[in-house]
């Protein structure tokens, strides 16, 4: 136990991170859509996401620099100016989705224009990002996780046919129609997100910063234990993150596809799947779930964006620093973050916008996966500590799975 409490860091924050408010509009959706009929795709990302954000976090760990530092190092400048504005853009639509979700869930229980609480929200996340220091802010989001509970608790108080259940977990059912492979997709994508490959690796650096590590040349290199620590905490981090993704789909499959509800549309409908353990409460508990974590990904969403430009740039870097320290830094998190309270008054759709989102982030995952697997494996890169050959593998087929979706997304 105090081996487990000494590991825990930016794996298990990254992991939260990932069950945001837009993976828990996916997931709902495929619950109620497609009922337990993708259950085994959590079963099949757990050790997929693992060993991404493993390798994402070796490669901070190891080499003191985030992800697209060594970007820089192996591919031309063009190409990696290419992706992180492509992040950039995929970022910003996921900060709109996530504000538009939160600020929806608010209004229904409250009653208050879903816009005021979009600009509420987005002062106090600014607010927080800026004044508030990295350890700080990690303390607090380790623990806004507890409240996705709530879906495993509900599972088993609804009650299930467990003999389904597991059948359609151990036995992968194929997406045979455009629109169970456009779900694929956005479920890869929600879960294995772009971002979190540039924060995992960009925390890494600073917990070596606080540490007290502050040039990259006290940075450099990892030993053992220090990587032993880290699987632990990527480990826990991925497996809390698709155990609730599991169970939001299990919940929402008994719950919602059950009763007929096979399409969601508002946080109303999606607060149901809740209703059996909260009662007349459902809407609060799914509102506190979903801001919860709103305030979860939010900084991480902003916060890779800003790392990527600043490593690609140049840039003074950090949420150790203040904002006179790392002005363009904190000037972009506040600018995605404005871009996306100002897409949340073009009248989108929260759960619709949610949903694309993730499939934006499944079509562009791949491509960053092939870089960060030939930075993985460069020794000379990694100080002569490579990713190991069953962590390469592991990616590979990740990556090759991830590419083969977003294709039969578009020919099926």
């Amino acid at each position: 136990m105090r081996r487990l409490l000494k590991a825990i860091g930016p794996g298990v924050i990254t992991g939260a991170a990932d069950d945001d408010p837009s993976g828990i509009a996916t997931y709902s959706v495929a619950g109620a859509q497609f009922g337990t009929k993708l259950l085994w795709t959590a079963l099949l990302t757990w050790p997929l996401m693992a060993a991404v954000q493993m390798m994402c976090a070796r490669i901070g760990k190891v080499t003191g620099k985030g992800l697209a530092g060594n970007l820089t190092q192996r591919f031309p400048i063009w190409l990696v100016r290419t992706f992180i504005v492509a992040l950039l853009v995929a970022n910003t639509i996921n900060i709109a989705a996530d504000f538009a979700g939160m600020a929806d869930a608010a209004q229904m229980l409250s009653g208050i224009n879903s816009r005021l609480f979009v600009v509420g929200f987005a002062l106090l996340i600014s607010w927080a990002t800026v004044h508030l220091r990295y350890q700080q802010i990690a303390r607090v989001l380790k623990w806004l996780v507890l409240v996705l509970f709530a879906y495993p608790v509900t599972a088993f108080v609804v009650g299930a046919d467990w003999g389904q259940v597991l059948r359609n977990t151990v036995v992968p059912s194929l997406p045979r129609t455009r629109d169970e492979w456009s779900m694929l997709v956005a479920i890869l994508g929600t879960t294995i997100s772009p971002y979190l490959f540039f924060w995992q690796a960009s925390e890494e650096v600073e917990e070596e910063k606080a540490a007290g590590q502050v040039t990259l040349a006290e940075r450099r290199g990892a030993t053992l234990e220090e990587l032993g620590l880290r699987k632990i905490d990527v480990g826990v981090g991925a497996f809390f993150s698709n155990m609730v993704m599991f169970f939001i789909i299990l919940t929402t499959a008994i719950t919602l596809n059950r009763h007929g509800i096979t399409h969601i549309e508002t946080s109303r409908q999606a607060a149901e799947a809740l209703r059996p353990l909260a009662g007349k409460f459902a809407a609060t508990l799914f509102t506190v779930g979903v801001v919860g974590v709103g305030f979860l990904a939010i900084p991480t969403l902003a916060g890779s964006t800003a790392y990527a430009f600043a490593e690609t740039l140049g840039w003074h870097q950090g949420l150790d620093k203040k904002l006179k320290q790392a002005r363009a830094f904190y000037a972009l998190i506040l600018f995605s973050t404005a871009l996306g309270v100002g897409l949340n008054f073009a009248g989108m759709n929260p759960v619709k916008a949610l949903y694309w989102t993730a499939v934006i982030n499944g079509l562009l995952a791949p491509f960053l996966l092939v870089a960060i697997l030939v930075v993985a494996s460069d020794k000379k890169l990694m100080q002569g500590q490579p990713s190991s050959h069953l962590g390469r593998i592991v990616v590979a087929i990740t990556t090759l799975a991830m590419f083969a979706a977003g294709v039969a997304m578009f020919v099926v």
